[in-house]
């Protein structure tokens, strides 16, 4: 008892805290005996708490192993505003003149250290390997612990050379910490690390105050800007997978009159700091981030985090959610899905070792399956990290919109026969194609379309035999085998189910792909705005077309025109925002339309959606640039292409792109070489006539023996350029 007083009076003169939190204390005793110990506690747990303490209490000094610089400086600087001395917590790493280094070294010798934060790329350097070897070390903590695991989302190969330096140093005990690791993550640090009989201690990972949603992955922009519009005033990350999407996002979110700011590993390290402390002071609401930004952000008021792109693994995703409503308030964590992000991630994964190339895409698989999932999130990411969760949680968008079930006693039953004829020696994606009958090249050399199994499951989609096998996992009638690159293993529960099938009722997938592609397209008619505005539009646009002499689709295009009828645009400035307009068009036909628009938004009163009004940024791309330098120099096409590493029909589309905002483009040298002047009239005089600009009327008019649809699109490019910019 009395040493459960000390503690909390230690903890009360340290740190202010009166008492402490879920495991924190046992963790500490545990550190205190001299125990090596492995502590799972979720973003938000107070994990640094676990090993500062300590520090504080014991003789010597703890060697705080941490994988980023600018959260080694956050964790000094908290610790010296506890403390009276500033020499109680130092960093040691590549960022410190030799001056600095020599200081913490003076401090660290003279006793005056009990936390030195070091990167594991410092710990391994000779000099400090010799100069760690006269320090009294009282323990080793391993923060980010994961970053050992290959499994783990954030691998790094230079944590696992911690163990050999740490015995030749000098052995002392070890505290691992981490936010999230499964099973297999776990007992991979614990093996790399030695330190397999550590005492552990694991936190729930359900945070009930967190919101999971999870949408398809259509306009995901606009998506955005409503949401951050709807939610005025609070804190948000949003993540996104590559730097340039970063960049490009926080100007979209700018130019929308959002604060926000972007932070990525490729910006010089005072920009990204001025950043971050942005954030943090609230001068600025939402960050668009890496995965580079996050780790140890202490702020407690996020209250929501978006992923633009879906992370690479679930790890990675409860990691970075995990750092909303950290108070306890209010946290909204939404995924934006597609599938083809699947496919794009699993193709950057080529080229590398094919054992990392299968963890990889397991990992992916997890997260695919997770995003696909109908059944409740959070029973999903716990039963992911081990923990079960017997009712569904009321807080994610699958218990508050439920999908439709359906009875799958028997599909259940098909999918264990395949797996167990196969002698459960193969995973998901193999089984789905016995089952759908689909004779892959594995198929055909393990002759398995030879099984009695084969094709047994052709009703239905792989969609759905992936549905099966993920919710028979949840279920616990199947394991997945993460050991053996996630072969399929029938549990004792599942060969039960064989045995007596009951009443299973299954969650219809929602299927994202066929969202995508019905919003994709759905045609952008006048009905998706206002009828009225859309046909008094067509009038003027029909009238002026009269007046220029120009076919209609020259002026605007239908897909703009529902665009006005949606946004109502009453200046120059806000119709160049509208779909398919740009400065040029704007300039040259946009007086009328926004005069009409302005009279007849004030004439019926209207409240225009200011917020629906997506402002786009001017397209900066450095290949639509290179394409216009390169046409200036008169340049053939083919060769600009070739140039750019696309084909001639990609090359085709990005210069369409820029003639449709309102650049003037001259093609004729190259039109010149490939078609006689005849032909180029009777085409020119076509699209003069013509309806609209559609490739497929003009061919079948014109003649696909006479003419391509290259020849077309390119002298469509050279009409709408010179009668339209």
């Amino acid at each position: 008892m009395k040493e459960e007083i000390k503690l909390t009076d230690r903890l009360q003169e340290y740190f202010g805290f009166d008492r402490f939190k879920g495991q924190q204390e046992e963790v500490i005793k545990s550190v205190l005996e001299g125990n090596d110990t492995f502590v799972l506690m979720p973003t938000g747990g107070g994990k640094s708490l676990c090993y500062q303490l300590p520090a504080l209490l014991m003789e010597g000094t703890a060697i705080v192993i941490s994988p980023l610089i600018a959260l080694m400086k956050n964790q000094v600087d908290s610790i010296r505003s506890f403390g009276t001395e500033d020499g109680i917590a130092h960093f040691l790493n590549s960022s410190l003149t030799k001056a600095a280094a020599q200081k913490v070294k003076d401090d660290v010798i003279a006793g005056k250290t009990k936390l030195l934060y070091v990167a594991p790329e410092s710990l391994t350097k000779e000099e400090n390997i010799e100069f760690l070897k006269n320090v009294k070390i009282s323990f080793y903590a391993i923060d980010e612990a994961h970053c050992i695991s290959e499994w783990g989302h954030d691998f790094r190969p230079e944590y696992r050379r911690i163990r050999p330096i740490v015995t030749e140093i000098g052995k002392a005990p070890i505290i691992a910490l981490t936010a999230t690791a499964t099973a297999k993550v776990q007992h991979d640090i614990q093996k790399t690390l030695g330190m397999l009989d550590a005492k552990v201690f694991k936190a729930s990972f359900n945070r009930p105050n967190l919101y999971y949603e999870v949408r398809p992955k259509v306009k995901p922009e606009a998506q955005i800007i409503r949401f951050i519009k709807e939610n005025e005033g609070k804190s948000g990350i949003i993540y996104c997978l590559s730097r340039k999407k970063v960049e490009e996002l926080a100007e979209t979110l700018q130019v929308n009159n959002i604060k926000a700011l972007p932070y990525h590993a490729g910006m010089d390290s005072a920009t990204r700091s001025a950043n971050q402390d942005k954030f943090l002071m609230e001068e600025v609401d939402v960050i668009v981030a890496t995965i580079a930004f996050g780790m140890g952000i202490d702020k407690p008021d996020v209250r929501f985090v978006i992923h633009y792109d879906i992370p690479k693994s679930l790890e990675g995703y409860y990691q970075e959610t995990g750092r909303a409503g950290r108070d306890g308030g209010e946290g909204k964590c939404i995924t934006f899905y597609s599938y083809k992000d699947i496919q794009k991630l699993e193709k950057f994964m080529q080229g590398k070792p094919v054992a990392e190339q299968e963890i990889g895409r397991q990992l992916l698989l997890d997260t695919a399956s997770y995003a696909d999932t109908a059944i409740c999130r959070r029973i999903i990411l716990l039963n992911y990290f081990g923990e079960q969760l017997t009712e569904p949680c009321g807080n994610c968008d699958n218990c508050l919109n439920p999908k439709e079930k359906v009875e799958a006693k028997d599909e259940i039953v098909r999918a264990l026969k395949v797996i167990q004829e196969v002698k459960e020696k193969y995973k998901a994606e193999h089984i789905c194609d016995i089952l759908t009958g689909n004779k892959t090249a594995a198929v055909k050399s393990f002759k398995h379309y030879e099984l009695e199994t084969f094709a047994s499951g052709t009703d239905h989609s792989p969609r759905f035999w992936n549905a099966v096998f993920r919710q028979s996992i949840v279920a616990g009638f199947l394991n997945k085998d993460i050991e053996n690159y996630g072969l399929l293993k029938i549990t004792p529960k599942g060969h039960e189910f064989m045995a007596h099938p009951v009443d299973f009722m299954l969650v219809r997938n929602h299927n994202y792909d066929e969202m995508e592609e019905e919003a994709s397209a759905a045609p952008s008619s006048g009905s998706s705005g206002d009828p009225e505005l859309f046909s008094m539009l067509k009038e003027l646009r029909k009238k002026i077309s009269k007046k220029l002499n120009l076919p209609p689709f020259v002026i605007f295009q239908d897909p703009s025109l529902a665009d006005m009828s949606l946004q109502y645009p009453i200046t120059l400035d806000e119709l160049k925002f509208i779909q398919g307009v740009g400065e040029g068009k704007a300039k040259r036909y946009g007086k009328e339309f926004v005069e009409l628009i302005k009279a007849y938004v004030e004439e019926n009163e209207i409240e225009r959606p200011q917020d629906m009004v997506v402002r786009t940024i001017a397209n900066k791309s450095k290949m639509k640039v290179s394409i216009i330098q390169s046409i200036d120099r008169k340049l053939p096409l083919d060769d600009i292409a070739e140039s750019k590493g696309i084909d001639m029909k990609e090359l085709i589309s990005e210069i369409e792109g820029i003639v449709n905002s309102g650049t003037k483009i001259n093609i004729d040298y190259y039109l010149d070489e490939i078609l006689d002047e005849d032909h180029q009239n009777e085409i020119f005089e076509y699209f003069r006539e013509a309806e609209d600009d559609s490739i497929e009327s003009a061919l079948e008019e014109l003649g696909e023996d006479e003419y391509s649809e290259e020849d077309i699109r390119l002298m469509r490019i050279k009409f709408l350029s010179e009668l339209g910019n």
